[in-house]
């Protein structure tokens, strides 16, 4: 097929083009992100490989539709970013990457978890500068704590297993519970009690009507003080102005999170020569105990190797007829649990 791969970085080329010489699709690749505006680009593709932030709206999508596109292959788990009903109206195909490598993620969480509660980026940065002092940097054993998931899918199932050799007591929010888990010793339990008995809390939900700010003023309010939050689903997930108040008024001991309501004009790109124009995110940023990544979480060779290729065999699936079923999104479709 002939496939416009948009939001390409090096990176992508480099991982695509290795998978491609088994499929043998022409690529191109597109630097701008996908939208309306850009659409047009992809005139005579009958596949389009958006990214994650990428904003496939009904104008975008009937663009393309227009153009000839026939399947949209998301090269991301999530799909919250397409408009499913107006690709449904268009006959588009919608296929995703259910699961590339959920230790990927889930070990990112654990790094931000164990840098915002040991201070490690601080104290990396005190030690460049010659000062050894160790005022500031205590922190609290994870053994013996309790760590509350909000979903126990793919990543969150690893992010348990890891916190359980940790030690830690694991309890857990999900409409479906996993078996496996509870065999070891996660305790399912309800929202509330996720918020009022957890030490951290981790997000590994999807980006739902249900889930869009989740983490509110009024759940931040039922936490302990001190708690410590994470998140690498979808930056929504969280209400970011709510996380800062609690923040100001020395509430949450600690954030970190690798995703953003806002950041699809900010991540993946070097800003580095400009000023921030985002000030919710220039806020956050001001903070010693809050650590920002900017969506790497996913950033392994082992995640991007799978990525390529099971969004390649996608595409060969569908001139075949027969892209599998885990594969497909559609408007029925409803991801409890997201790699």
């Amino acid at each position: 097929m002939r496939i416009a791969l948009f939001s390409a970085k090096p990176f992508d080329r480099e991982f695509f083009d290795r998978a491609n010489a088994r499929h043998r699709h022409e690529i191109v690749y597109f630097e701008p992100g996908l939208d309306a505006a850009t659409a047009g680009l992809a005139a005579g593709f009958a596949c389009v490989c958006p990214f994650v932030n990428d904003r496939l709206d009904k104008p975008a999508v009937e663009a393309l539709a227009a153009g000839g596109t026939r399947l949209l292959a998301l090269r991301s788990a999530g799909f919250n970013h397409v408009d499913l009903d107006a690709a449904a109206e268009r006959g588009i195909t919608v296929a995703r990457v259910p699961a590339y490598s959920p230790h990927a993620v889930a070990e990112h969480a654990v790094g931000l978890l164990l840098t915002v509660n040991r201070k490690l980026h601080r104290a990396a940065a005190r030690v460049r500068d010659h000062n050894f002092a160790l005022d500031g940097l205590m922190g609290f054993d994870l053994h013996g704590k309790t760590v509350g998931l909000v979903g126990t899918g793919r990543i969150g199932e690893a992010f348990a297993r890891i916190m359980l050799g940790f030690g830690c007591t694991v309890i857990a929010s999900d409409p479906n519970p996993d078996d496996e888990l509870a065999r070891l010793g996660v305790r399912y339990v309800g929202l509330h009690d996720i918020f009022e008995r957890s030490d951290v809390v981790s997000l590994h939900c999807p980006l739902t009507p249900e889930t869009h700010h989740l983490i509110s003023d009024h759940a931040l309010a039922r936490m302990k003080p001190g708690v410590v939050i994470l998140n690498t689903s979808r930056g929504a997930v969280i209400d970011t102005r709510a996380v800062i108040r609690a923040l100001k008024a020395g509430r949450l001991g600690g954030l970190g999170i690798d995703v953003y309501e806002e950041e699809g004009d900010l991540f993946f790109r070097d800003l580095s020569d400009r000023a921030l124009q985002d000030d919710v995110l220039a806020r956050l940023l001001t903070f010693p105990n809050v650590v920002v990544t900017a969506h790497q979480g996913f950033f392994t060779r082992e995640a991007m190797d799978a990525i390529a290729e099971i969004t390649l065999a996608n595409a060969t699936a569908f001139e075949r007829g027969s892209i599998p079923a885990a594969n497909l999104v559609s408007v029925q479709v409803h991801v409890v649990n997201p790699a």
